[in-house]
């Protein structure tokens, strides 16, 4: 077995482009230690578009001269992390990594999809 070392956030971090940017590198990290197999390489390469989207796009986000823009920037940041969960989750039932490594990104990755949801509702609020 191998050990995979995460960044274990000790506080809560309320900054969404630093825990965005974190995840990406947590599921780079992942990606590393994957057996080459054919889903796995698949599962890789598609987690590292998936899991570094939200972070690109959370930047354009940011930066949205208008608020259907904004909102659409946060459906595709959503988009792509529940894509990004479901690519996870077949990670875990293929048991690559150990669940121990795997779990806490998995979480984080929930807590995400939760926040972006919550955001993404409040701006279509916005717009009527």
């Amino acid at each position: 077995m191998f050990h995979l070392t995460l960044r274990v956030r000790k506080e809560r971090k309320y900054d969404l482009e630093e825990r965005l940017i974190d995840f990406v590198l947590q599921l780079d990290e992942i990606t590393e230690k994957l057996p080459s197999t054919r889903l796995s390489n698949h599962l890789a390469s598609q987690i590292v578009r998936s899991s570094s989207s939200p972070a690109l796009n959370y930047g354009e986000a940011q930066a949205a001269e208008f608020q259907r823009d904004f909102v659409h920037k946060m459906q595709v940041i959503l988009k792509e992390l529940r894509e990004t969960k479901i690519c996870l989750k077949i990670i875990i039932c293929k048991k690559y990594i150990e669940s121990v490594v795997t779990h806490p990104v998995l979480t984080e990755n929930e807590e995400l999809i939760a926040i972006f949801a919550t955001s993404v509702k409040t701006a279509k609020s916005k717009l009527r």
